[in-house]
């Protein structure tokens, strides 16, 4: 709860802080904005392998406390220059490479941490915990950002984000892990990393997994942020009813959540994953086809009970499948199939719309959807998968069983 208190007030501060960013990279056009996100998009792909194998060779929380400490002084170096000089482009575009490169290595040892820290059954509950957390600080961090903006402008963002680290990095060094499974054997870190891939992708359980979780990412993310207010456009709603769409997604997840937090896991996780992305792909149709704003929200509730679900489920699954001595790596892998999967379908989703209509990639989108899910209940060991439950009588009695 500790380390979990100390991740959320790290992410207010990023939320703030990217809210920031972009706000002044906008001031210079277009192409500055792009050219400052692609900035943080860009060494976070590349470095990711490489970070999640340094994480596991050298542990998990000095990688984090170190990243923490970089940060820390980055950001006061940061709100210095800006209070004297502003935020020239060639400033902004520099402070997304470094935001992107310290990513890089925190992701996949932050994402390896709970694993690390409960015991493997309580592992459903606490990543739970971690979402819900994550939902209410992302809501928050929008609007804080504007207002903090509007009164300190990027250098006030900045110490903000300051203040955060160093709380953070405070209980980093209180918290310390159960324990610590180093690698077997020499190898260069590339070695190391090839191996993370190597590892994600020959297991039973995680490469249904991670495909799952990719197809999540580049067909059902989307679906709000990017075509929800093309839909809306086309409708006619108005932004105040795209808003309660959206807020409705979010209901539906957080509900779920909550109750994965309070009883733990609904069932067996992978079996329930594949259903809730056909769900939530049922939801997306009806989304798709919605003659107003009431069926509109009550598909957008049911997308997020699925995406609740999925998540609440697949994340979970996947740390607990991963051999202790792969744990940051096997994260930096799902990151990046994360990444690269909604930095695809944005681009390729957002083209189609233009050429073919909302309506007609929304449907693709959800049948896609429903197909990958139905394509996910075939995998046998990802569906018999009893992760977080407790033993069956059968087998408590039978050890052979």
């Amino acid at each position: 709860m500790l380390w979990l208190a100390g991740i959320l007030v790290s992410l207010a501060g990023n939320s703030v802080f990217y809210f920031a960013l972009g706000w002044a990279a906008s001031e210079h056009g277009g192409t500055v904005a792009g050219l400052t996100l692609s900035a943080i998009t860009l060494p976070r792909v590349l470095l990711l392998l490489i970070g999640g194998a340094v994480s596991d060779r050298f542990s998990a929380r000095r990688v984090l406390i170190t990243g923490d400490a970089a940060m820390l002084v980055f950001s006061l170096l940061l709100a210095t220059v800006t209070y004297h000089l502003g935020a020239p482009p060639l400033l902004l575009i520099t402070a997304g490479i470094a935001v992107g490169v310290v990513d890089a290595f925190y992701l996949p040892a932050s994402g390896s941490m709970p694993r690390r820290l409960v015991e493997k059954e309580q592992l459903p509950r606490a990543l739970s915990l971690r979402q819900i957390g994550g939902q209410v600080v992302n809501m928050g961090g929008g609007p804080l950002g504007g207002v903090l903006v509007g009164l300190a402008g990027l250098a006030g963002a900045a110490l903000v984000n300051a203040a955060t680290f160093a709380l953070t990095l405070l209980v980093l060094v209180a918290v310390r892990p159960r324990d610590h499974v180093p690698p077997s054997g020499p190898s260069s870190l590339l070695n190391d990393a090839i191996d993370g891939v190597r590892v994600a992708f020959s297991h039973a359980v995680l490469r249904p997994g991670l495909c799952l979780t990719g197809a999540a990412a580049g067909l059902l993310l989307p679906v709000l942020p990017l075509l929800l207010p093309l839909l809306a456009r086309q409708e006619q709603w108005g932004a105040g009813a795209t808003g309660l769409v959206i807020g409705a997604q979010g209901v539906g997840m957080v509900a779920v959540t909550a109750v994965v937090v309070k009883r733990g896991p609904l069932g067996r996780p992978g079996l329930l994953s594949a259903n809730a992305l056909a769900l939530a792909g049922a939801g997306v149709l009806v989304l798709a086809l919605a003659p107003g704003v009431a069926t509109a929200t009550t598909a957008a509730l049911v997308i997020g009970v699925g995406n609740g679900m999925f998540s609440a489920h697949i994340a979970p699954l996947i740390l607990t499948a991963t051999p202790a001595s792969h744990l940051s790596r096997v994260q930096a892998v799902l990151v990046l199939v994360q990444s690269l999967a909604l930095l695809l379908m944005n681009n390729l989703l957002g083209t189609l719309a233009d050429l073919e209509g909302p309506t007609v990639v929304t449907a693709a989108c959800a049948t896609l959807l429903v197909g990958v899910g139905l394509l996910g209940l075939a995998s046998g060991p990802l569906r018999r998968d009893r992760t977080g439950l407790a033993p069956r009588a059968d087998s408590a009695n039978n050890p052979n069983a």
